[in-house]
């Protein structure tokens, strides 16, 4: 396959999707993404280098223009709910696709969908997943269907369940599906199948099972979790827990609703396994990734550096529409988000929050954050001792009370990573962007990753006191920053006017001139 050639990419705000698009990128091709909202990509890092196209696979006239001049289509587009029309939607969506697709010249398509033996009683999810294959395959044009089980990553619904259920709960009551045998798969490998074979002309017209190197249980996967995490978990299993009971059951221990965790449930009575080695001899050169090595690898979002990228598609957005408080779930962590307008320049706000800690303390409540930075020590924390290198300056590395500082971008950012003894991992994050010309948009961020049960039970017993300190502070920092560029305007001030009474009078109009232009 030509890297000159356009590649399209739908689904390109999912997870599998939204990965695939820098692969490709990286890979030297030529990408365009379908979206039914482009503001949803405003964010990606990789949305300037793509050509972006919104429409959708319900409305076909609106799929013309984006399949126009492509060569290969990536179909990453498909429903799971509890809704009784969902196959169906599936099956609508696809030909509609295909059917377009076919018009346009489009010469291949790539699909993901699932592992399944199709001669078995697959639920209705994996089934739809089998026939959404065959309705691209009706357009006649050459698709190749890649089939895996649970993808392994941070992000992946299946996975994130998994990922709950063994960080909350130190005993699990285990229906029968725990102990339906898997093959699951790291999402570095999905996408290493998924670029490799642009390169590979054989694979076209194919069905091709992937999976990784072992086939376990999903109980099994559930205490190798653990053991990665270092936690101890017990699982009891029971005879009877019908699916639509499992998915309360998740619904209440995981962020993933009922509606969803009901057909992915009904889903894992399947055994899922590869059944043939077509992939192995036509990708050879994939090695495949052993499951604690992709957990740890899907965990590796909880170090700070990883941050920016794991949340980049939920940060707060300037156009207004945002609440000002939000507190979600999301991949493993805990994120609580506050966002103000400030009347103040950028420069001003990132002054107010670079120089909180040390002596200047933290705006509001002092009190309780020394008395934290007290207990800390006496658990053997780092405490409140080491204050700050500098009362105004930060620089990566730096020491900041019982905070590290993890990142800095001047006038635009300072993330703090906890060192205070925590049942997890913690981080406190602030941004400033222009919202006009006279006002700011503050950011704060609050991320925890807890470990274990304790770690919930940490969090939400503490949220009552962090909401209000947490609230406080970005007021007070609000009103710091309007302090600091009132103070700044002063300055400009005093100094114009000190140049003017040492300027002729016959030469201060210039002086005035030369000022405004310069503002």
């Amino acid at each position: 396959m030509n890297g000159n050639n356009l590649i399209l990419v739908t689904g390109a705000t999912g997870y599998v999707g939204g990965r695939l698009v820098p692969q490709l990128i990286e890979s030297g091709y030529r990408v365009r993404v379908l979206v039914r909202d482009a503001r949803r990509l405003q964010d990606r890092s990789w949305s300037d280098q793509v050509e972006i196209y919104e429409g959708d696979v319900f409305k076909p006239e609106t799929l013309k223009p984006v399949l126009q001049g492509i060569s290969t289509a990536y179909y990453m587009i498909h429903s799971m709910n509890d809704s009784a029309e969902f196959d169906e939607r599936d099956l609508i969506a696809a030909r509609n696709f295909g059917h377009v697709a076919k018009k346009s010249n489009v010469e291949r398509i790539i699909y993901l969908g699932g592992l399944g033996e199709p001669d078995s009683d697959l639920s209705k999810h994996l089934r739809s997943r089998h026939q959404t294959g065959d309705a691209l395959r009706e357009s006649g044009i050459p698709v190749t269907e890649f089939r895996a089980a649970i993808i392994v990553g941070s992000g992946s619904v299946s996975f994130e369940m998994i990922r709950y259920l063994a960080e909350r709960l130190p005993v699990m009551i285990c229906p029968q599906w725990v102990y339906t045998r898997v093959q699951p798969i790291s999402i570095r490998n999905v996408l290493e199948y998924l670029v490799a074979t642009l390169e590979s002309p054989e694979s076209a017209g194919k069905v091709i099972e992937i999976g990784g190197n072992e086939v376990l249980t999903y109980g099994e996967m559930m205490l190798k979790y653990a053991e990665v995490r270092g936690l101890r978990r017990l699982l009891i299993p029971v005879p009877v827990l019908t699916p639509r009971l499992s998915s309360h059951w998740v619904h209440w221990m995981t962020p993933i609703p009922a509606g969803i965790a009901q057909p992915l449930i009904e889903g894992l009575r399947n055994e899922v396994i590869v059944n043939d080695d077509l992939a192995t001899h036509l990708f050879p050169r994939i090695e495949l990734i052993d499951y604690r090595t992709a957990v740890k690898r899907a965990l590796e979002h909880l170090e700070a550096s990883e941050i920016e990228t794991t949340w980049s598609d939920a940060m707060a957005s300037s156009q207004g529409d945002q609440p000002s408080v939000e507190l979600k779930n999301q991949e493993g962590m805990i994120i609580e988000r506050r966002q103000e307008i400030v009347e103040a320049s950028p420069q001003a706000v990132y002054q107010a929050f670079s120089s909180l800690g040390g002596e200047r303390g933290w705006l509001y409540m002092d009190w309780a954050w020394r008395l934290r930075g007290m207990l800390d020590r006496v658990v053997g924390g780092a405490g409140f001792r080491r204050g700050r290198r500098n009362p105004t300056e930060v620089r990566v590395g730096d020491a900041l009370d019982f905070w590290r500082v993890e990142a800095v971008e001047r006038n635009h950012k300072l993330r703090l990573r906890a060192e205070m003894k925590v049942p997890g991992r913690a981080w406190l994050q602030f941004e400033v962007d222009p919202s006009d010309v006279d006002h700011s948009l503050l950011v704060q961020t609050a991320y925890f990753a807890p470990k274990g049960l304790f770690g919930f039970i940490y969090w939400y017993l503490l949220y009552p006191i962090h909401s209000l300190i947490f609230s406080g502070m970005i007021k007070a920092l609000s009103i710091e920053a309007k302090n600091n560029s009132e103070i700044d305007i002063n300055r400009q001030n005093e100094i114009h006017n000190q140049t003017l009474v040492s300027v002729p009078i016959e030469n201060r109009s210039q002086v005035k001139v030369n000022s405004r232009r310069s503002e």
